[in-house]
């Protein structure tokens, strides 16, 4: 199946109290079946969350759907895989009501 390529790039910038804090980023390559910056573009548009929210919001759910559609028969995720194709569905009529 064909997918789509991702370079993931997390920067810690400032722990809980605002102290700036460095450390190496976390990096890493994802695929999707999805074109993300497309659907975060779709999802700001409906003005559901502020930008910033929209963007990490899309990008958490993208890659924590693809990492349980991969492993959906994994006891970690057969009990939650049901529920979290009823919240796609709810969020999928969400986004294209608006």
């Amino acid at each position: 199946m064909k997918q789509h390529r991702y370079r993931v790039t997390l920067e810690y910038l400032a722990d809980a109290d605002g102290n700036p804090r460095q450390r190496e980023p976390l990096v890493f390559e994802a695929a999707s079946h999805d074109e993300i910056f497309g659907i975060v573009d779709l999802v700001r548009r409906r003005e559901l969350f502020d930008a910033q929210t929209t963007t990490a919001f899309v990008v958490g759910q993208k890659l924590f759907g693809g990492v349980m559609k991969e492993n959906r028969d994994n006891v970690l995720f057969s009990e939650f895989w049901p529920h979290f194709l009823d919240f796609m569905k709810k969020l999928k009529g969400a986004v294209k009501q608006q």
